[in-house]
């Protein structure tokens, strides 16, 4: 049987007070409705449609070629948004899964279930439902002696003994696809809110003697809806959780779980350990056995085995194996460390490449520079490759030794085994194995003490 989804993403999301559509509001580092997308997608769903409205074109080029979509020019409930659908599926054979796009905790798990559950009754709809002490807000399941799902009454309609249903409807639902559209015509807008509501075909397909059925799910928290900044906030705590579970499962180390946030799309290898309030972000992926010190943050980074990093930040960046980095050291975008490289605290390298086993132990400015392997740059080591209109690269050869405070004032190139002097200012190229010194003459001026209390 063919699985196809409905995801409903036109809404203004007014309770957010922000310019952004709901649905693109992130946890975790991607989109609500791109959390709603993959768990669709690892449901096995052939063909997409999301509803847009409010944002449309934004929402349109996050999801870009992942869904098709239609246009709900007014919002008039979530009946009315499923029938801008029809266009493109009414004539569709199969099963239509309708999915909010402000639920992006349910998981592809728990929506394979549901369509497993759909398929196997024969049902002509199915909704997800959920069980909770305090169902305030929620719509409520009506059933029948016999367990059959009557309808679903909305808070603002329910009487007093159906405020009382603890079952509450998670606002998504299984329907045979040809019988969507057709009843999605019989539905009214006689309601407290004057709007079209999609429960309301539960109870025509009763009247229809059609089955409706339920799909009760384990976890009352995967239903979360997010409608405001405090249950945005909440998800993103749900969604930590989650992901930092995962990891686990994969033998990853967590000192301090609670206070560590790691985002969706970040990979990391057995045996790392990471420390407490550490931010992994992006499409970060880290090796085997490597330690994440505290307070570090690493964004869109690969990370080796092996490598050591202490409470260091760390952007757009490749390290290979056996790094150490830190204390207190940048790296910034486009820079990449060989193996056994090693940065000390407050270093700060920018678009460079370091080769195998050079130091850079602290305080220096690594900027625009290709530098060899077994490189030794001294404390106050800069690489001056910006003179106010445009940057320059300067290149440095194997086992160069580059003295304290020296400045390499780019472009310029270090051959093989030469040194710099401490104090250096580098503005010529220096030769192999050939000692530059550039300071100015020292003079010593004898007596000076005396003239200097006398004046």
């Amino acid at each position: 049987m063919k699985r196809m989804a409905i995801i409903l993403a036109a809404g203004k999301g007014t309770r957010m007070k922000s310019t952004l559509p709901k649905v693109l509001h992130k946890i975790s580092g991607i989109s609500m409705a791109e959390h709603v997308v993959r768990a669709v997608l690892k449901s096995h769903v052939e063909r997409l449609v999301t509803i847009v409205g409010n944002g449309a074109d934004l929402v349109k080029n996050q999801l870009n070629s992942l869904s098709d979509f239609a246009f709900q020019a007014e919002q008039l409930g979530t009946g009315h948004a499923v029938l801008q659908a029809e266009k493109i599926l009414a004539e569709e054979e199969g099963s239509t899964l309708v999915i909010c796009g402000d639920t992006p905790l349910l998981s592809g798990e728990t929506l394979s279930k549901l369509f497993e559950h759909h398929e196997k009754t024969g049902s002509k709809a199915t909704v997800l439902t959920a069980k909770t002490s305090d169902p305030t807000g929620y719509g409520r399941i009506v059933r029948n002696q016999e367990g059959q799902v009557l309808k679903i009454v909305e808070q603002k309609d329910a009487s007093a003994e159906e405020l009382e249903i603890e079952e509450i409807n998670t606002g998504t639902y299984i329907f045979d696809n040809r019988k969507l559209f057709m009843a999605l015509k019989s539905i009214s807008n006689h309601n407290a809110q004057g709007e079209y509501y999609l429960p309301d075909i539960i109870e025509i397909f009763q009247k229809q003697g059609e089955e409706v059925h339920a799909f009760n799910m384990d976890n009352f928290e995967e239903s979360i809806g997010v409608n405001d900044r405090l249950a945005l906030a909440k998800a993103q705590q749900l969604m930590t959780k989650r992901i930092i579970k995962q990891h686990m499962q994969n033998g990853v180390s967590f000192l301090n779980p609670d206070s560590t946030y790691i985002e969706s799309d970040v990979e990391i290898g057995e045996d790392t350990l990471i420390e407490g309030g550490v931010s992994l972000k992006g499409k970060t992926v880290i090796g085997k056995s490597t330690k994440i010190g505290a307070y570090s943050e690493i964004v869109d980074s690969q990370i080796g085995d092996q490598v050591t990093i202490t409470q260091s930040t760390i952007e757009e960046s490749k390290i290979a194996d056996n790094v150490t980095i830190g204390p207190f050291a940048h790296l910034r975008p486009k820079s990449q460390l060989a193996e056994g490289v090693r940065i000390g605290n407050f270093v700060e390298v920018k678009n460079s490449i370091i080769g195998k086993n050079t130091k850079a132990g602290h305080l220096a400015y690594i900027g625009d520079a290709d530098l060899g392997e077994e490189v030794n740059v001294s404390c106050g080591v800069i690489f001056c490759n910006y003179d106010g209109k445009r940057k320059y690269r300067s290149k440095v050869g194997d086992q160069v030794f580059l003295g304290s405070n020296s400045n390499i004032v780019s472009p310029v190139k270090i051959g093989d085994r030469a040194f710099v002097a401490a104090g250096s200012t580098i503005v010529k190229d220096v030769e192999e194995e050939a000692l530059a010194i550039a300071r100015s003459s020292q003079i010593n001026k004898l007596g000076y003490w005396t003239k200097y209390i006398n004046k």
